[in-house]
């Protein structure tokens, strides 16, 4: 659900699911394949994806750490959005992507989605969270919905 009457629509954003980033992740093939679940649901959904991928010293553009996942494949023209600070909308295009496409509801994926979205804090966190008008919800991928 959102309050933005301008924003009907909802994405899945898949966050830094990078070779560098994942690489060590507990239960890694088992996260990996989730998230491809959720890709796949939400193309043969219609649903539009916008994928983040972080740089920095450890991650240098076009290295193989900085690589997504090759389970994950990015389409055209689905909306890349590049980032140097933890915060996905720090210093990038992030909002005008989402604002451009209508976008005010968002199914978050990937990597240390924590740390890559200010104020996420933790899973738990997001599990209790309300606010008026907003709502927040941590879920097993076979249960995430796109429909609002």
């Amino acid at each position: 659900m959102t309050k933005l009457s301008d924003r009907p629509n909802t994405a899945l954003m898949v966050i830094d699911v990078q070779n560098g980033v994942v690489a060590d992740v507990h239960q890694h093939d088992e996260v990996v394949a989730n998230i491809a679940r959720l890709v796949e649901k939400a193309r043969d959904e219609g649903v539009p994806i916008v994928w983040v991928q972080h740089s920095d010293e450890q991650l240098k553009k076009g290295s193989e750490a900085w690589a997504f996942v090759p389970e994950l494949k990015r389409r055209e023209p689905e909306p890349l959005v590049h980032k140097s600070f933890a915060d996905s909308f720090e210093d990038t295009d992030l909002e005008e992507v989402l604002a451009g496409a209508g976008i005010g509801r968002l199914v978050v994926a990937g990597a240390q989605t924590d740390e890559c979205i200010r104020a996420t804090h933790t899973n738990l966190y997001w599990k209790y969270h309300t606010a008026p008008g907003r709502t927040a919800a941590v879920e097993d991928t076979k249960d995430v919905t796109f429909a609002g």
